[in-house]
């Protein structure tokens, strides 16, 4: 990717490539939240001949994510991922025990969503072979690209798997730590929350889904264990949770921020719920889709800042 400083001319600004690891290590948990949306517990966590660059927590998910970083391109990140993925879920009270020495509140074992676990691995440049390999539906890893340039700016990616439809489940048949990992861990897709709902709710999605995606060419979609999320540049802007009649769609803003004139959403900001942010909206038909697509833009706009 190539950038420019816009002046009297185009001026080309060149990559500043990271010397060592720990720069990526350092710069990425300074800025854990901002860039992955993650708690910060701990670097080098050292466990049974293993240790961990970076040890994290995904408050929304309740599960334990670990970070690895890369400067070579000599590893795979199937055997490394669920190797650390195996660690995590043999030795569940170390990793309780390590956050609970860090953080400021107690965690217990049944706190944690352990299916939730994952492993991240960021580098400045992953080899073809590397992509292809995480190009399963249900593979409980990502890999992120971070290049640091002159102008004292980053960029921080992540690669997305190219119409993934096969199961990490048909090739690991003969691994057993792939398969004692695969019993516990499990990702989800768009799919597995379609497949629970009627015909109606499914069409309903699918007319809302195509819509948001057509608000941007950067919009994806995340799927969780309770909802859907729909990102902006690494932001999620809204959450689906489909129901047996309809959707609700909640909004990642803050109390005061939405224009609503027909007070089509709710204020749950005071109310237990799943997705991100201050208001909810329950949609059932397709009546006030135009009005309702309005509100999320709003919230797209506001997460793309």
């Amino acid at each position: 990717m190539a950038l420019y400083k816009i002046g009297q001319r185009l001026d080309f600004i060149k990559e500043h490539p990271f010397k060592f690891e720990k720069e990526i290590q350092t710069l990425v948990e300074q800025n854990l939240k901002t860039l992955l949306h993650l708690d910060f517990i701990c670097s080098e966590f050292s466990l049974n001949n293993f240790r961990l660059d970076t040890l994290a927590f995904d408050l929304e998910n309740k599960s334990f994510v670990i970070i690895e970083y890369k400067r070579d391109k000599s590893f795979s990140v199937i055997d490394q991922g669920y190797a650390y993925l195996s660690l995590m879920l043999n030795n569940k009270a170390d990793f309780i025990l390590e956050f609970n020495e860090n953080q400021q509140t107690t965690l217990k074992r049944t706190d944690v969503d352990w299916s939730q676990s994952k492993v991240i691995f960021v580098s400045p440049q992953f080899t073809n072979y590397q992509r292809e390999a995480i190009n399963f539906k249900d593979l409980p890893i990502e890999l992120w690209e971070i290049k640091r340039f002159e102008n004292e700016t980053i960029s921080f990616d992540q690669i997305q798997k190219t119409s993934a439809k096969e199961s990490i489940k048909t090739i690991s048949r003969n691994d057993q730590t792939v398969e004692a990992v695969n019993k516990e861990v499990k990702v989800f897709t768009e799919q597995d929350h379609l497949q629970k709902v009627d015909f109606e709710t499914r069409e309903l999605y699918e007319q809302v889904r195509e819509r948001l995606i057509a608000l941007d060419d950067n919009v994806t979609t995340q799927p969780k264990k309770q909802t859907i999320g729909f990102k902006i540049d690494n932001n999620i802007f809204c959450d689906v949770v489909l129901q047996g009649k309809g959707l609700k769609i909640y909004l990642n803003l803050k109390s005061g921020d939405l224009q609503d004139e027909k007070q089509a959403a709710r204020d749950v900001s005071n109310v237990g719920h799943w997705g991100n942010g201050s208001y909810e909206i329950k949609l059932a038909d397709l009546e006030d889709i135009d009005y309702i697509i309005s509100l999320l833009k709003q919230s797209l706009r506001k997460n793309k800042e």
